[in-house]
């Protein structure tokens, strides 16, 4: 059970806020944690986010090198703004990034809106993605994560506990947003998400993947306020700088057919910062090409033939535009 496996991760965090530099509060009945809204948040809390977003299904950290530089002989770089990376991997990529992290609910009540990841999404079992792969689950507790500014009132954990089908206090709810330190890692953590969302529109059996790893750099946050540039700095994260590499078990075909189109750079949207892309879309996220939702870099290895693939390239210009702008 996803839900409950999460619970326990999520009741871990409730009892220890000062180590994550987390505010706890019980809103409409529900149990929400503050990661970045009102309250600081950290680098731990972005972990925890990811986490909740992955129903502890993968290992999520961050990693020191200098991916996103280009180094030559001499030693000297060419600085996007990032000397991190967050690394995810997983061994169960299916329920972990499909079944869990992608944000596939959004949630609009009144004036507010989140665009809401986690477990939770299997409870509601309303989207495609979830019914066409078998992935709805029914549970006594429900653990999401929403992206958002601020945090939801009553009538908003109302209305998420409405479409689970169940009570207000068996909610658990993380809340961060992009321009935070959490929020960012919890967004830039979806790498892998990422690739094997692309994959499944382009209709590979995304069910033949056994296990995955991404890495993306981790960009400066955006000012407080400024949600589209936090928006479009986490996304070229990946778009420009993020690498998955997939374990498939299927025909060579199969892999030989979708390869090409995987990466980011096969969409018309591809090769400007995403806060531009979006601001030229009125700011409407499903209007803005599906195709670009990618990672720069895919490499596909496949167990039942021993061949290998790799597709993408990586785009320091576009990120530096983007992470120091």
């Amino acid at each position: 059970m996803l839900n409950t496996r999460t619970n326990r991760l999520f009741d871990l965090a409730w009892q220890t806020p000062e180590s994550l530099k987390i505010r706890c509060h019980t809103i409409g009945g529900a149990r929400v944690i503050d990661a970045g809204a009102e309250h600081s948040g950290s680098l731990a809390a972005g972990l925890l986010l990811a986490k909740l977003c992955l129903a502890d299904c993968a290992e999520v950290t961050v990693s020191p090198h200098l991916s996103s530089c280009k180094t030559d002989f001499t030693g000297s770089t060419d600085f996007t703004g990032s000397n991190a990376d967050i690394v995810v991997q997983t061994d169960s990529p299916l329920v972990a990034c499909l079944g869990a992290q992608y944000a596939g609910w959004p949630v609009s009540s009144g004036d507010y809106f989140a665009m809401a990841s986690g477990p939770m999404r299997a409870i509601r079992g309303r989207e495609e993605v979830l019914l066409h792969l078998a992935l709805t689950e029914s549970s006594d507790v429900a653990v999401g994560v929403l992206e958002s500014e601020t945090l939801p009132g009553a009538e908003v954990i109302e209305l998420i506990a409405s479409e689970c089908g169940l009570a207000t206090n068996q909610l658990a709810i993380a809340v961060a947003p992009s321009t935070s330190i959490a929020g960012s890692v919890q967004v830039v953590a979806r790498s892998i998400e990422t690739a094997m969302h692309k994959l499944h529109a382009l209709e590979f059996d995304v069910r033949t993947i056994v296990s995955a790893i991404g890495t993306a750099p981790l960009p400066p946050p955006a000012k407080r306020g400024k949600t589209v540039k936090g928006i479009g700095r986490t996304n070229d994260a990946i778009l420009y700088g993020g690498r998955v590499t997939l374990w498939v078990d299927t025909d060579d075909e199969a892999v030989e057919a979708v390869i090409a189109k995987v990466p980011s750079s096969s969409s018309k949207d591809y090769g400007r910062p995403f806060a531009d892309v979006f601001k030229d879309y009125g700011y409407d996220f499903y209007q803005v090409d599906p195709m670009l939702f990618s990672p720069a870099v895919v490499a596909i290895h496949n167990l039942r033939s021993g061949r290998s693939w790799q597709e993408g390239r990586l785009d320091l210009a576009v990120m530096r535009q983007s992470f120091l702008s």
